[in-house]
């Protein structure tokens, strides 16, 4: 009974130049199917935001952990998305007998047998779960430092390095939720001290 506790493990954000990177782990429960479900990339806005209570919901466990920057700083987008991955899958309740990861590194330190899946999410449903939790709490998340600091523009861009943020890091230098080991913000508070 307990041989489909996998835990399927993705993340959003690692590219961008402020936030966090989020991962979400989550097991998804046999007896309460969710429909719809794919690559959180492939999906529109609506249809994430639709499916994101409902996994909530109906998942046996969930779990989405934020990143920080200074953590991302202090210990490189990699290894600060890994950490987040394996602290993801710690904190379920009930406990994953093996773990799926999106991408083609595994997190050291996890309780259980794991593997990688390059291209995952569109490939195990657990991952793709994983992926609309991280990728709309994120989201979220960058929608509200939005309101923090509008001059750069977050909840357009959610921290990605488009042209109108690249203008916005110019004109303001950086704010305290820009990844200061990314070259880019590196080269823009040299210019203009960090908030």
């Amino acid at each position: 009974m307990t041989s489909w506790l996998i835990a399927g493990v993705d993340e959003a954000g690692r590219g961008p130049l402020a936030g966090p990177v989020t991962v979400a782990a989550v097991i998804l429960h046999p007896q309460r199917p969710i429909d719809g479900l794919g690559d959180s990339k492939r999906l529109s806005r609506t249809q994430r935001e639709t499916l994101y209570p409902q996994i909530v919901a109906r998942a046996a466990a969930w779990h989405i952990e934020h990143v920080e920057v200074d953590e991302i700083d202090r210990l490189n987008i990699l290894h600060a998305t890994l950490a987040g991955m394996r602290r993801a899958v710690q904190a379920l309740q009930p406990a994953a007998l093996h773990v799926r990861v999106d991408g083609n590194r595994v997190p050291d330190g996890l309780p259980c047998a794991a593997e990688a899946i390059v291209g995952g999410d569109g490939l195990e449903p657990a991952i793709m779960a994983a992926s609309i939790l991280a990728k709309v709490a994120r989201d979220q998340l960058m929608t509200a430092l939005h309101a923090q600091h509008p001059e750069y523009g977050f909840a357009t861009h959610k921290g990605y390095p488009t042209q109108a943020h690249m203008d916005a890091l110019g004109r303001y230098g950086p704010c305290p939720h820009h990844r200061r080991s990314f070259a880019p913000v590196r080269m823009a508070s040299l210019q203009r001290p960090l908030f």
